[in-house]
């Protein structure tokens, strides 16, 4: 019996020990694949119309290419069931927005952290605004289960016992948020670097106060295997660290965002004034070449880049009209910052996009779906027309569209769309403000206008309220 208790005990020393070439980093370099877990949203992962994106995903690519093997995203089905599915060993590390605290240190291991964040409170502006943490009690509050925010409240609720909320596993802070804009919830807790990104397309979002002094996002590791992997992990983050590569990489993803202010019509009209009229030549070319209105190209280049032909995005894409390297590679465009080309070219691809819309939907709703596939991309616009039909309404009219695409952000529909999860909310912001900024730059041109010149159709619609 002794000599078999024994043997169990060895039996873990074995497992361990007995790896092709005795480390975790050396088997995920022979493997070829490094799997990572992590979730979709707007901070981490999502595929955007271009392929996948997301601030996490592209720390995790350079990462792989280090490694030299190949990125194996694996999608959670919850943020609750992250850590536990790292601890049973079905990813090599989880990145997903994960706060290091006393509490998860004790479950999994953490690389170097890679960016500093707040906890903040969140309501609907216009509501009564909780100044502080006493102002919760009584209040309706909904966070995601397993969170940092719901330990957060649970340390808070020792001195408030007051205090009372609900968690959930169903829906991710991205939802809880577009449910206090909805009036659905009073007040959730989310992340600053989250909060930065989805403030920019539901405006109505106030920030009350921060929850928790400021605290460190870092990628998570098992427990129970070696820290190599883990030691080189944190490696190349001290090195995109040192090189100032992690601060411009922050900068593109959040820098704009830290920036914003809304739609600015006051500015805009400055620049139809003062900017435009070095382009308009452009523009009308553009016109001539695909039939599109210019002033929708001007408006669509100003929602774009707002006419700066040097703009770049978090993901790459440039230029004027925000061509990816891809989409200027179809089009024969050789420098993406060349004014002329990036507005002839993304006339172009919103010409085809409208030649993909089906031929049975009439104006303008034809415009405001090419505009929505130019933005998220056509497969994501199909699901969303796919769920529209489903739910009852019209997959040809944008009014309905336009309600449906949101839902392709929810962990509900996501899942039984073809493609998967998608920033739809962003899309509907997109065609909402270009559809505000045509209505006011068609104005501005009839008014200066003596006598019409011949140009297509005006797309004659009421602008819409942001």
């Amino acid at each position: 019996m002794l000599l078999i208790l024994l043997g169990l005990a060895a039996l873990p020393l074995l497992l361990v020990f007995d790896r092709p070439h005795g480390s975790v980093l050396e088997s995920v370099r022979k493997n070829g694949v490094l799997r990572v877990l992590t979730l979709n949203g707007p901070t981490s992962y999502y595929r955007g119309p271009n392929g996948p994106e997301g601030f996490e995903y592209e720390l995790l690519q350079g990462f792989a290419e280090q490694l030299g093997v190949t990125l194996e995203v694996m999608l959670a089905e919850s943020f609750a069931s992250i850590l536990p599915r790292l601890r049973r060993g079905d990813s090599d590390l989880a990145a997903a927005g994960i706060t290091v605290t006393e509490e998860r240190e004790k479950l999994v291991r953490f690389s170097a952290p890679y960016q500093e964040i707040r906890q903040q409170v969140i309501y609907l502006r216009g509501s009564r605004r909780p100044r502080e943490v006493k102002d919760l009690v009584g209040r309706q509050v909904e966070v995601v289960a397993g969170s940092s925010f719901a330990e957060r409240l649970r340390e808070l609720k020792v001195s408030y016992p007051e205090l009372n909320w609900t968690e959930t596993s169903d829906k991710g802070p991205e939802e809880l948020l577009e449910e206090v804009t909805d009036e659905l919830l009073e007040i959730t807790i989310a992340d600053s670097n989250l909060v930065a990104v989805i403030r920019q397309h539901l405006p109505q979002l106030g920030v009350a106060f921060d929850i928790q002094e400021p605290e460190q996002l870092a990628w998570a590791f098992p427990p129970d295997t070696d820290d190599s992997l883990q030691m080189a992990a944190s490696r190349y983050l001290e090195e995109l660290r040192e090189s100032g590569e992690l601060a411009r990489l922050l900068d593109r993803y959040y820098g704009a965002v830290r920036k914003f202010n809304y739609v600015n019509i006051a500015t805009y009209r400055r620049r139809i004034a003062s900017i435009l009229p070095e382009y308009r030549p452009w523009f009308r070319e553009a016109e001539a070449a695909t039939g599109i209105d210019w002033r929708l190209l001007a408006a669509q280049a100003y929602q774009e880049s707002q006419w700066n032909p040097e703009a770049v995005s978090p993901t790459g894409v440039k230029g004027m009209m925000q061509l990816t390297q891809a989409t200027a590679e179809r089009l024969d465009i050789d420098d993406r910052t060349d004014p002329r080309a990036s507005i002839l070219g993304g006339a172009e691809y919103l010409r085809r996009s409208m030649a993909r819309i089906p031929d049975r939907i009439e104006e303008p709703d034809r415009t405001w779906l090419a505009l929505a596939a130019y933005n998220i991309g056509f497969g994501h616009l199909e699901d969303a027309r796919v769920l529209t039909q489903s739910n009852g309404k019209n997959p040809d009219r944008w009014t309905d569209v336009k309600e449906h695409l949101p839902l392709l952000a929810k962990q509900k529909w996501h899942q039984k769309a073809k493609h998967g999860y998608a920033r739809g909310y962003e899309a509907v912001s997109y065609v909402t403000r270009i559809r505000l900024f045509y209505e006011i730059l068609r104005r501005i041109d009839e008014q200066e206008q003596v006598s019409p010149t011949d140009r297509p159709p005006v797309i004659d619609v009421q602008p819409p309220a942001l």
